[in-house]
C-alpha cells in the first residue's frame, strides 16, 4: 500500500518518532511549498490578479 502524498498528511506524519517518516513528510512539504510559491510567482509576472 502506497503512503498519501498530501500536505495534510504529510504534516501528521511529521509528529512521527520515526526519523525516516519525518525525512519524506518533510521532503513533501517543501515540494508543496515550492510549487504553491512558484505558481504565485508565475500568476504576478503574468500580471494576472488572480492570486494576490
Amino acid at each position: 500500500m502506497t503512503e498519501k502524498n498530501d500536505p495534510a498528511s504529510a504534516r501528521r506524519r511529521m509528529h512521527s518518532p520515526n526519523k525516516k517518516t519525518k525525512a519524506r513528510a518533510l521532503k513533501i512539504l517543501k515540494e508543496y511549498k515550492r510549487v504553491k510559491r512558484h505558481a504565485r510567482y508565475v500568476a504576478m509576472a503574468n500580471g494576472s490578479s488572480e492570486d494576490r
